[in-house]
């Protein structure tokens, strides 16, 4: 979709809805829209819903980025004390690994 071509209050109505949708367990939808909406934010000559806009822009990146580090901690934890946790750990997996025949 090319921002250029829609309406200010299109954009702003845009980049809500993809903040909005990132509270639903998708971080990745913050990260699309801190990328997305960057230009409109912070390059573009100044007009009225570019402030809320900024403001979106700007919530969605921190949202990101603090999804990103609490996702790998997560990840780094779970894979150097898995073997460790046992049954509790099987049943987080979704793969199981076998081990050695």
């Amino acid at each position: 979709m090319d921002l250029s071509k829609m309406k200010n209050d299109k954009k702003l109505y845009l980049c809500r809805w993809y903040y909005r949708a990132g509270f639903a367990f998708l971080p990745f939808l913050w990260c699309v829209n801190a990328i997305w909406f960057f230009s409109e934010a912070f390059r573009k000559p100044p007009y009225e819903q570019q402030k809320e806009i900024k403001k979106y822009v700007i919530m969605s990146g921190i949202g990101a980025i603090i999804w990103t580090a609490i996702l790998t901690t997560w990840i780094t934890i779970f894979q150097l004390h898995r073997a460790e946790w046992g049954a509790t750990a099987d049943q987080l997996s979704f793969i199981i690994p076998t081990g050695i025949p």
